[in-house]
């Protein structure tokens, strides 16, 4: 469906996307994910025809967004991350003239207008003006705006911001079910809504992509050797003795002693292999019970900060952006010499003046 390759966009020296390449399929919901400055908007921006690209090539439906511009926004649904709003306009009329725009046909524009402020639930707001509403509203009409025209490939960046928990509940189910016939590209900063919603996450970092697969597949890459916790009831020493016995446990740290005479451990396998069931029985025929067993998966969160600070900025650093961009230089002053031979000249001509007028 959209097909990026080696994008770049360059501020003079500044790499703010670097090379990047990636394509998104049909019907599935993407979370693009990036710290600060990592280069998403600008990604955005350029997937939408807003921004020209310094290299690389961008197609949408096998239409190039620079060369066919027209025909491939149309397949295209924008909510920046600040929404394009004219708060003079009520959401009707702003609505309105969205579908307008978006050459939707006047025969269906009353149809789409009504079913998308029903989608977003903003009906009760239609006459009201969008200066006088809420910033959580506001999000909402910038997301109708979006889905009008309901568009192949539906761009969301931070769609969340400024809602209550309740309105980020109810636009999360409405993402998930405009993913059933939409492709969504979702940038958001809640690292737990992507997870929620989203079948594939891209990560970025400088302007590059540092990982790309489903929530799962991440956390399988991240994950590396198997980390469980236990609380045995019984003495620390059995327990090294019956864990030795299991050929796949790499080692075991105890984490603090109960007071009923259990023993709190973390074992790590060796590799990525699932030692869960080795470890049961090992324990059972030392009859030393297992009280709890927690498999330590490592969060998205993790693997964000792991992917994001492992990958190495390719901009020059901040004093060459910056060299020889000081204060700018004061106008060279005149010489006191100078003035006071100028305001001696002045003096003579205006005695000369009244003389003649005499």
């Amino acid at each position: 469906m959209i097909e990026v390759s080696n994008l770049t966009k360059k501020y003079g020296d500044h790499i703010a996307v670097d090379h990047l390449s990636f394509r998104v399929e049909k019907g599935q919901i993407y979370g693009f994910l990036g710290p600060n400055g990592a280069g998403k908007t600008t990604t955005m921006n350029i997937l939408t025809g807003y921004l020209a690209a310094t290299e690389g090539t961008v197609t949408i439906d096998g239409r190039d967004i620079q060369k066919e511009p027209e025909a491939a926004k149309r397949n295209i649904g924008y909510l920046p991350e600040l929404p394009p709003l004219y708060t003079e306009m009520t959401v009707q009329e702003y609505l309105a003239f969205a579908a307008e725009l978006k050459k939707v046909p006047k025969k269906e524009r009353a149809k789409q207008i009504g079913e998308v402020m029903e989608m977003t639930q903003i009906t009760d707001m239609k006459n009201r003006l969008i200066k006088n509403l809420s910033k959580g509203y506001r999000q909402r009409v910038g997301l109708a705006q979006a889905i009008l025209g309901y568009p192949e490939v539906i761009i969301l960046d931070e769609p969340t911001v400024g809602l209550d928990p309740k309105q980020i509940i109810e636009i999360r189910d409405l993402i998930r079910r405009l993913g059933e016939n939409h492709t969504i590209i979702l940038s958001s900063h809640i690292l737990s809504e992507v997870s929620a919603v989203c079948d594939h996450i891209m990560i970025i970092a400088h302007g590059k992509l540092v990982a790309s697969d489903s929530p799962e597949g991440l956390q399988r890459l991240m994950s590396g050797a198997m980390e469980l916790k236990l609380t045995v009831k019984g003495d620390e020493k059995r327990l090294q003795e019956a864990l030795a016995q299991v050929a796949n446990v790499d080692h075991m740290e105890q984490l603090e002693a109960q007071k009923d005479g259990s023993v709190r451990i973390k074992i790590v396998s060796k590799e990525n292999t699932d030692i869960r069931e080795e470890v049961f029985y090992a324990l059972a025929d030392a009859r030393l019970p297992i009280m709890e067993m927690t498999h330590l998966e490592k969060s998205l969160e993790d693997i964000f900060l792991e992917l994001t600070e492992d990958a190495k900025a390719s901009e020059p650093a901040k004093k060459r952006l910056f060299a020889g961009k000081g204060r700018p230089k004061r106008k060279k002053e005149e010489p006191k010499e100078d003035i006071k031979e100028n305001q001696a000249e002045e003096a003579d001509s205006a005695s000369e003046a009244q003389k003649e007028g005499k």
